[in-house]
Parts: C-alpha cells; sequence; structure tokens
C-alpha cells in the first residue's frame, strides 16, 4: 500500500497565472508575431535570472527583443506556449517535457539544452541520509518526472531500491526495498523546501532550493550526478517555432561561453552548465 499524501496545486492560482501570460497579448499572440519582442515564460530561479543576464547584456547586440515572464508552477508555462499567449519556455527538462504532451496533448518542443540543476534530499533535522529514522517521513515532487527522479536519487544513494527499468516513471508503489520503513508524502515540487520544518527531510528541484536559500553543493546530504544526465533544462517552443529567428538568436545566446561563465561564477556549483 502507499503510505503517502498527495497535495496538488491550487487549480485558482495556476488559472490566475495563465490568466496574467495571456494578457501580455493583443490581436496577435506572442508565438505568431515574429516582428514583435520575444515572450518567455520561464521559473523565476534560475531560469528567469539567465534570461536577464542574456537580456541585459547580450540581447540587444543580438537584435533580439526579449520580454521575461516569471512563472512558479510547472503547468502554466507550457499551457501558455501551447496557446500562442507567450513564445518559448525555460523550467522545464525533456523527460518532463515529454510527460507532459502525452498527458496533456500539447505539442511542445525542445530547442536547446541550457543547464541542470541536480535533485537534492535535504532536511532540517539530520545531517547525513544514514541518520533518518525507522520510519522516516520524506517529502518528494508530486508530478510524475520528478517524483521519478527523487526516487531514482534515493535508490542511487542505497536508501531504497526499486523494481528494475521503471527510471523516471517510479512511484512509492515500486519500491522493492525499504530498510528504514521510509513514509513518502508527496508535494507540488514547490512546496517541498517549505516542508522541511514539517517532514524529516525533502527531495527538492535544483530551482527551488536555490530559491529557498539552499546550497546544493553544500547543503544536500546526496545530490544528482551530473555527468551523463539526462536532465538538462531546456528551451522549449510550439512545434512549429523551431525556426522563428527569435528564437533561433535566444538558442545561440543561451548557449554562449558569455551564458556558461554566468552561471559558473553565479552558481557555483549548484547549477551547471549542459553545453
Amino acid at each position: 500500500m502507499r503510505n503517502t499524501t498527495k497535495i496538488t496545486t491550487a487549480v485558482l492560482a495556476v488559472g490566475a497565472l495563465t490568466l496574467g501570460l495571456s494578457a501580455c497579448g493583443s490581436d496577435k499572440d506572442s508565438a505568431s508575431d515574429t516582428s514583435g519582442p520575444l515572450v518567455v515564460a520561464a521559473s523565476p530561479t534560475p531560469h528567469a535570472e539567465i534570461l536577464a543576464f542574456v537580456k541585459d547584456n547580450l540581447a540587444k547586440k543580438a537584435g533580439l527583443d526579449l520580454e521575461v515572464k516569471e512563472v512558479s508552477d510547472y503547468v502554466t508555462p507550457n499551457t501558455s506556449t501551447e496557446d500562442g499567449s507567450v513564445g518559448a519556455n525555460f523550467f522545464q527538462t525533456k523527460p518532463y517535457l515529454d510527460d507532459f504532451n502525452k498527458k496533456r496533448g500539447t505539442h511542445i518542443v525542445p530547442v536547446v539544452d541550457v543547464h541542470l540543476e541536480p535533485l537534492g534530499l535535504y532536511s532540517h533535522k539530520v545531517k547525513k541520509a544514514d541518520d533518518l529514522k525507522s520510519g522516516a517521513t520524506v517529502a518528494v515532487p508530486n508530478d510524475t518526472v520528478n517524483e521519478g527522479r527523487a526516487l531514482q536519487l534515493l535508490a542511487a544513494n542505497k536508501i531504497i531500491t526499486l523494481k528494475d527499468g521503471v527510471g523516471t516513471s517510479a512511484t512509492p508503489a515500486d519500491i522493492t526495498g525499504n530498510p528504514k520503513k521510509l513514509k513518502f508524502k508527496e508535494l507540488e515540487a514547490a512546496q517541498t523546501p517549505r516542508a522541511l520544518d514539517d517532514v524529516d527531510a525533502a527531495v527538492v528541484n535544483g530551482n527551488y532550493a536555490l530559491e529557498a536559500d539552499l546550497k546544493p553543493a553544500e547543503d544536500a546530504l546526496v545530490l544528482e550526478a551530473a555527468k551523463g544526465n539526462p536532465n538538462s533544462n531546456l528551451l522549449a517552443v510550439k512545434e512549429g517555432q523551431e525556426d522563428d529567428p527569435r528564437v533561433k538568436k535566444l538558442a545561440k545566446l543561451l548557449t554562449s561561453p558569455e551564458v556558461k561563465k554566468f552561471i559558473e561564477d553565479k552558481y557555483a556549483g549548484a547549477v551547471l552548465p549542459s553545453f
């Protein structure tokens, strides 16, 4: 039996964000009007920060008019890209995108990989993963791919074992070995760092760790390895918009030496360039 508690994102909150993004359009939506600014929906940290660096330091010289819309959930950026109220988004990994398209019937496609945010296990109650007590509660993201990543992280560090071949579709039901009898609390990804005072540990996405002033390289009990990791964060657009000249300019700028240096200097290992 799954010993879990599921908390979903408030529908009204997502709806309000969607309306806010839609309001940026006029008679022509952002995706179809290639003469206007390229509007990109992005998570605040580090995605919007990276885009702000591009906007402030590189875009003008490249002839790119860039507008950044910060969005705090993992649904609105894709739905807004699909309906054309933004021209692109920058917040997600390829496995998450594939799962979203499959479940929602959207047509979002990757343009270029930009960076990796290592997923980490954090705690306010123990200093080492081995110190987790029997029956401890661990919060994990409740969306399919990030929950699977979280469980794979725990399995890679021999905290649990999983069925062979489950990959990023893993859920607590796929756990085959749980020597500490851990209980799993499924939360919307943005809520995991806020739960650290209420649970024994939490697996937190890199962007939300940074927003919570956690330092992955220092604070994580265990951390995803960068080598061979398929979970790079990417720039994405609606299918058919890949050849938009604004998108091509942004893709080139996001993978430039200047952006690589910015990521390395600002995030000190908490965010890693994927190019």
